[in-house]
């Protein structure tokens, strides 16, 4: 991916981990993948309380950077704050297909924000830039685009807006059924160690290729 200098210079220490995951064979659901995400909801209870989760350094990091991008984190949570709130809460999860609710998992466990494409539908190489004025942007779940700020960080392809980054991606190249190759992006902001994002894509392509890839593997 190309970062431009205005967002490197902007925002010191940005950077992502990425790859593509291939061959994929995507269900709806796994019994495996639901004993994982019962393990992972008992890890994050233990390890977090809801009154305390924004004053975690890690998740701090993300919130810091939406205020500088001109989100506000308590109305628009950073996704990896979101689903450990909602594991805290005592929500359930959504099961969306077993490749989404794999890197879910993997952004849960680890903190760190997970985008994903469906590498079929992107066209080029990956750019993170800065919005334009009045650029669009329709994300998963919207019924109609929204208008960008200048100062918003996204990810395009040679072609479209595919990810508000770190939080939202394009419907246009989400991951379905069909899907048959992912484009994977852990997501790193100023604040965090690389290290941590590198791990965290570790930990999502370890998923995908037990509960999503064919043929299945047998690593954890």
């Amino acid at each position: 991916m190309h970062i431009q200098k205005g967002v490197e210079t902007a925002f010191p220490g940005i950077g992502v981990t990425e790859g593509i995951i291939e061959p994929l064979a995507i269900q709806r659901e796994d019994p495996l993948l639901e004993s994982l995400k019962e393990e992972i909801i008992h890890e994050i209870q233990a390890r977090y309380t809801l009154e305390r989760i924004k004053d975690e350094p890690l998740f701090r990091a993300y919130r810091d950077f939406f205020w500088s991008v001109g989100v506000d984190p308590t109305k628009t949570r950073p996704a990896s704050e979101a689903l450990v709130r909602r594991i805290l809460a005592g929500k359930t999860l959504p099961t969306i297909n077993t490749a989404v609710d794999a890197y879910n998992l993997a952004s849960a466990r680890s903190g760190i924000p997970i985008a994903a494409f469906d590498a079929g539908r992107l066209s080029g190489d990956l750019t993170m830039r800065f919005a334009g004025e009045g650029e669009e942007f329709v994300g998963i779940g919207m019924t109609k685009p929204v208008i960008l700020n200048e100062n918003q960080v996204i990810l395009t392809d040679a072609e479209a807006i595919i990810a508000i980054y770190p939080y939202r991606d394009s419907d246009a190249t989400k991951i379905t059924i069909a899907t048959e190759a992912i484009h994977l992006v852990a997501c790193g902001v100023p604040k965090v160690e690389s290290g941590k994002v590198a791990r965290a894509y570790e930990i999502a392509v370890r998923y995908l290729n037990r509960y999503a890839s064919v043929p299945r593997k047998n690593e954890r």
